[in-house]
């Protein structure tokens, strides 16, 4: 179900981190990897089919990935929400046209991105809050709230189709580690 890939500079020890480094050997050796000093930097990146049962699944593995790069409450809960609503669009809007989906987040610098990326050519539409909002529907909020709450954190969303698929991003700044 997941094909991952994960390059943990300075996350948390191997052991914590959802998939093995990319490069790194099979086998395990008898010493243990000396932990990498947190917060420097990283790239963990999932490819899976876009099913239902995906979407928790993913979200777990981010937040093992934030929580080894000790990224604080705030950014992690929009980026975890974020996965939530990007990664169940694709599974309610473009599984049957992509076939994989791909979840990948960065930390670099003063800088944490999700991106949600599927096959499908149809861009998303970002509903203006105060015009297009029926108060009664029970869905079609979920990048609206996404962008908000991106925007209350200082970063943003963005959402870009190409001949490769459709991208959606969301950057958060992150304040130095303590």
């Amino acid at each position: 179900m997941f094909t991952t890939a994960t390059l943990p500079a300075g996350a948390a020890p191997a052991a914590a981190v959802p998939a093995q480094p990319a490069g790194a050997p099979a086998s395990t050796s008898a010493r243990p990897p000396a932990p990498a000093p947190a917060r420097v930097g990283g790239f963990a990146q999932w490819a899976v089919e876009p099913t239902a049962v995906a979407v928790p699944l993913l979200r777990a593995r981010v937040r093992v990935v934030l929580e080894g790069w000790r990224i604080a409450a705030g950014p992690a809960d929009v980026l975890l929400l974020a996965v939530s609503e990007l990664a169940g669009n694709v599974v309610q809007h473009a599984a049957a046209a992509t076939g994989r989906m791909r979840v990948g987040v960065t930390f670099g610098g003063r800088w944490l991105r999700l991106e949600v990326a599927d096959r499908g050519s149809r861009l998303p539409r970002l509903p203006h809050p105060a015009i297009e909002i029926d108060p009664d529907a029970e869905s079609g909020r979920g990048l609206l709230i996404v962008r908000l709450l991106a925007a209350e954190a200082g970063g943003e969303l963005s959402v870009m189709a190409d001949e490769f698929g459709t991208f959606v991003r969301v950057c958060l700044p992150v304040a130095p580690a303590a």
